[in-house]
């Protein structure tokens, strides 16, 4: 399958909150998009991708943290958080801004809801980096970047580094 392109800061889709996906009307199309997805994460060395990082405006995202070192791929259609617990600050990348990291308060544990790649419910407790990635890649899925989230000096300074990266994007 092929490596589909990441959008980048500044890209509409990036901004735009995403409408609940219809899975039967997605079906179709799911295993090529998924594939390719997957594709696009791995080669790029992430552990989240959402729609919007591949130019799609659905409410779909992949993670895979890879807990003790084994893959666990994990499909969220029409994701929701369900419930926050703790804090955690620690820092925060995302493909969209490549190169650019920033520390973060987030949840430190999460309850998602979400469907999978067969239109099954499932939800799912995650704490540390699972919940964090559940939290942003959802984030992506609400039109909101990790930098929205900064508190202003820090997001002015990564803003900065926004604006000096985005002549290497190209």
């Amino acid at each position: 399958m092929p490596v589909l392109r990441i959008t980048k800061h500044g890209e509409r889709v990036l901004k735009t909150a995403c409408p609940p996906a219809d899975f039967e009307g997605l079906k179709p199309e799911l295993p090529a998009l998924l594939k390719s997805m997957w594709a696009t994460m791995n080669a790029a060395r992430g552990v989240g991708l959402a729609a919007p990082q591949v130019g799609r405006s659905l409410r779909l995202a992949i993670i895979d943290v890879r807990p003790e070192g084994k893959s666990e791929r994990l499909v969220l259609i029409n994701p929701e958080i369900l419930s926050r617990e703790g804090e955690l600050n620690d820092e925060e990348g995302c493909l969209s801004l490549p190169g650019i990291y920033s520390k973060l308060k987030r949840a430190a544990k999460v309850r998602v809801r979400a469907l999978d790649e067969n239109g099954k419910v499932w939800e799912r407790v995650g704490e540390g980096l699972l919940a964090r990635a559940f939290q942003h890649e959802i984030d992506h899925l609400d039109g909101k970047l990790y930098v929205d989230r900064l508190p202003f000096e820090d997001r002015l300074r990564v803003l900065d580094a926004v604006r000096e990266a985005k002549v290497r994007w190209g």
